[in-house]
């Protein structure tokens, strides 16, 4: 049966919970629907977060996002929504959605919601060494 998109967040047990460590994914071809006009929006999510007891599995992730190519969406809105689905499946010690919107009438959208669990605090940064986007491509 082939897939289709669904609401359904799933996860799986965080495998290292005794530390802060960072999950870092692009999804490059998010789609939804303008709700003016009925046109599509693109747009490059990116999604970083440090695990509480639960990690997004990324198959229902897909469908997940997938499931948003035919509703009608503003970019701050769906953002937002975005972001309140995944805190409630996971409920992260932290997370950053950034959603990049392609041009649409010659202006780009950026949104940035966070989300940070109550009492959390970061432990102090380390500088390292930077990776480019897309860094996993290989070719």
């Amino acid at each position: 049966m082939p897939s289709l998109p669904s609401k359904t967040l799933e996860t799986f047990p965080n495998p290292a919970p005794e530390r802060d460590f960072h999950i870092h994914m692009e999804i490059p071809e998010f789609t939804c629907l303008c709700p003016k006009t009925g046109q599509p929006d693109f747009a490059t999510l990116i999604l970083d977060y440090i695990p509480e007891k639960l990690c997004v599995e990324l198959k229902s992730l897909k469908l997940y996002m997938w499931s948003f190519r035919d509703e009608g969406c503003f970019h701050e809105a769906v953002t937002n929504r975005i972001l309140d689905d995944l805190v409630k499946a996971t409920k992260p010690r932290y997370m950053r959605l950034t959603a990049k919107f392609y041009v649409r009438g010659g202006i780009f959208t950026n949104v940035v919601a966070e989300h940070r669990k109550k009492g959390w605090k970061p432990a102090p940064k380390v500088e390292l060494a930077s990776f480019d986007t897309q860094s996993n491509t290989r070719g």
